[in-house]
């Protein structure tokens, strides 16, 4: 059986979040923030109202990211989550987002150069803020741009950059509804 593990926030939860779990595949194991979010806000829902949204619609289990996770910055709030979606089992990675692209494509493109891309980063200037090295690696490597309103495509950047060279697919169903290319 297939452990798909979804990574969210469901703050609060919609029909784009029904849409994701409905295409997910197998088991689906929801790592989820609790009562503050991503960028440190609290949560709109609280994470019990949240959870059982969830499961209601479509989730086997949710499990709760630890504080220190869910109010990190998108890559070391995507490597946590990851990582204990790994621990759990899962076989695959399914997120949203506003971008239709070739996951495939650029998680082999880290899988393959990540020190490099790594060491661009850490070469740019002090002045520019980590979000801002980041899109730049992207560019340069990937030819990505950022339009500055696509939090779920910096989020499913930081996904890919987890589970690059790991044995977990990560698919992206984008919210303009192309389906679930499979990549990883």
């Amino acid at each position: 059986m297939t452990i798909t593990g979804i990574i969210a926030e469901f703050n609060p939860f919609h029909n784009g979040h029904k849409y994701l779990l409905d295409q997910a595949e197998g088991l689906k194991i929801v790592a989820m923030s609790g009562n503050f979010m991503q960028r440190g806000e609290p949560a709109i829902v609280d994470k019990w109202t949240r959870a059982q949204m969830a499961l209601e619609n479509g989730a086997d289990l949710v499990v709760e990211l630890p504080f220190l996770v869910s109010v990190q910055a998108a890559d070391f709030f995507g490597q946590g989550a990851v990582d204990i979606l790994a621990r759990l089992g899962i076989d695959s990675l399914v997120f949203g987002t506003e971008e239709v692209l070739d996951y495939q494509k650029i998680t082999d493109l880290y899988t393959e150069q990540g020190a490099e891309m790594e060491k661009f980063v850490e070469n740019l200037p002090d002045s520019l803020s980590y979000p801002q090295k980041t899109q730049a690696m992207w560019k340069e490597f990937a030819g990505l741009d950022f339009s500055g309103n696509t939090p779920n495509h910096v989020l499913a950047l930081a996904y890919v950059k987890a589970v690059a060279g790991t044995k977990h697919q990560a698919a992206s169903d984008s919210t303009s509804g192309s389906g679930l290319p499979f990549c990883g």
